[in-house]
């Protein structure tokens, strides 16, 4: 099992409490860099007494039935995939074939979505890209930030693992190809990507403060970093921000004003 992030601890839990034997654990060493605000696949496993690895700079596998990949976030080349006698399956955090890549939640909420979900698939050469085994979907609300999404999102993951592990051991799970033509593409996200254009759409810039809203880097603009908004009834009188009575205001590119609930002044 490749695993990393809570999605990953939540699905470890269903494979053993399933009665999967699971002889190796192999994630990520946590990013100093990074705001660590998910559980410990490394500390969880360990716990339950699993062969556990993190980054290891040579990775020696036996011939296993299966190879998991749970919020793993590197590629598992087809060497790996190989190992493994009855499929190699991955847990996506959306409705593939929509949002293959990196950063599904954040990206979804960007293009203002009203849905997404979990999407267990095989595992081939090209990303996201194998015949699905389930999906569940959840719903986005319109305010709903990314981490509140990715809470149902791992939800929704347990959900799909625990219909689909039994079907899987026994061989009795009807895996269907993705229609590729009607899914989308996206690459990681950068702390820099959360710049705000307000040239663009209060709703489109609404989107981006919620999908980048911490606990990820945040949206930004003109030394402020702007956490959470709310859409307004009103016309802008330009745009950017601006300030009424000690609140908040953003004019945006289609005329309408954002108000924002949440600023930080960056130092």
């Amino acid at each position: 099992m490749f695993a990393y992030h809570d999605v990953g601890v939540r699905c470890l839990r269903v494979l053993l409490d399933s009665g999967v034997e699971v002889p190796l654990v192999v994630t990520h060493r946590d990013d100093p860099k990074e705001k660590i605000w998910f559980s410990s696949v490394a500390e969880w496993s360990r716990k339950s007494g699993i062969e556990t690895l993190q980054d290891p700079q040579e990775l020696h596998i036996p011939q296993t039935d299966f190879i998991f990949s749970f919020y793993y976030r590197r590629m598992l080349p087809q060497a790996v995939l190989n190992h493994a006698s009855k499929g190699a399956f991955n847990m996506h955090g959306s409705l593939l074939p929509k949002y293959r890549g990196r950063s599904p939640v954040n990206w979804a909420i960007i293009h203002g979505e009203t849905e997404t979900g979990a999407t267990l698939h095989e595992m081939t050469a090209k990303p996201d890209a194998g015949r699905i085994v389930d999906q569940e979907r959840v719903p986005i609300g319109p305010d709903e930030t990314a981490v509140e999404v990715f809470r149902k999102v791992t939800d929704a993951a347990e959900k799909v693992l625990k219909r689909s592990i039994i079907l899987l051991v026994e061989g009795t799970a009807v895996l269907h190809p993705q229609d590729l033509s009607k899914g989308s593409y996206f690459g990681g996200r950068r702390p820099e990507d959360g710049r705000i254009d307000w040239s663009k759409s209060a709703w489109e810039i609404h989107n981006l403060v919620r999908a980048v809203a911490p606990p990820y880097p945040g949206a930004f603009t003109q030394g402020l970093r702007i956490n959470s908004t709310k859409l307004e009834n009103r016309k802008a009188p330009g745009l950017g921000p601006f300030q009424e009575d000690g609140a908040w205001f953003a004019g945006c590119g289609d005329g309408k004003v954002l108000r924002l609930l949440e600023v930080i002044a960056e130092k």
